[in-house]
């Protein structure tokens, strides 16, 4: 069973094309990693994923085109990690958390336990639960990161999107993170595709690499398929030494 099947899919801006006849399969179950240089196309096309833009060719979610399910429908399939965002009002942790839920409870009606309990459950995993009470505002940026990974995992899709979530972050941040997505993601048999910049963060934690560059798919594969100094010479005009690290016991750069 395929998640993703694209076929052709391309996208311009006015007259620019950013993505290139893109065609691949994604499966469920995996932690894909979507690497590629600046103005690659990364964001464009994990938007295209979403669904908030549409492109040319054919671009199907579980077997069905992707503009046939509601907003609503895809809410319950498909959660973001932006690597930017803007809340105007002062919500308190806990409240922002609690927005993932909005999908899945009936209009004019309160969460429920089991909404609370998510709620919790995705706070304590990612060590913000002291300050469930405080507003956002009063945040530093690592932890204001952290309440959006936390409110995308409150949703509970089986299908979660990052694009560049952990740019902004410092190492401490971009580990929590990524390692808490990882270990609920696949608790529950659900599917990554993160848009990511650091390469080392990409080989640590994802099943699958795809290479974006000047638009096109490059190449899809493991790590080692992936990370190698030739692809990266093409992408980056970079030299580089891939090599197993036997402290972390995967692959980095």
């Amino acid at each position: 069973m395929s998640l993703y099947d694209l076929d052709n899919v391309s996208f311009a801006h006015g007259d620019k094309t950013v993505l290139h006849d893109l065609s691949c399969r994604l499966t469920p179950g995996r932690f894909y990693g979507l690497i590629g240089a600046n103005g690659s196309g990364k964001t464009t096309l994990i938007d295209l994923l979403l669904g908030t833009i549409t492109g040319l060719g054919r671009l199907h979610f579980k077997g069905h085109p992707l503009e046939s399910y509601s907003r609503r429908q895809l809410a319950r399939e498909l959660a973001l990690v932006p690597q930017e965002f803007k809340i105007n009002f002062d919500f308190t942790v806990q409240d922002i958390v609690m927005m993932g839920r909005h999908p899945h409870i009936p209009r004019f009606t309160s969460p429920g336990v089991r909404d609370w309990e998510i709620v919790a459950e995705v706070m304590a995993d990612l060590d913000i639960s002291d300050f469930k009470e405080r507003f956002l505002p009063h945040l530093s940026g690592g932890e204001k990161q952290l309440v959006m990974v936390a409110r995308a995992l409150a949703q509970d899709t089986p299908t979660l999107l990052l694009d560049e979530a952990t740019s902004n972050l410092d190492i401490h941040h971009s580990i929590k993170i990524m390692r808490a997505i990882r270990q609920r993601m696949k608790q529950r048999g659900g599917t990554v595709i993160a848009a990511i910049h650091d390469l080392n963060l990409a080989a640590a934690y994802c099943d699958t690499v795809i290479l974006l560059h000047e638009g096109r798919i490059l190449k899809i594969g493991s790590v080692a398929e992936t990370l190698t100094p030739e692809l990266l010479k093409q992408m980056f005009n970079i030299d580089s030494h891939p090599y197993m690290d036997d402290f972390s016991g995967v692959r980095q750069v």
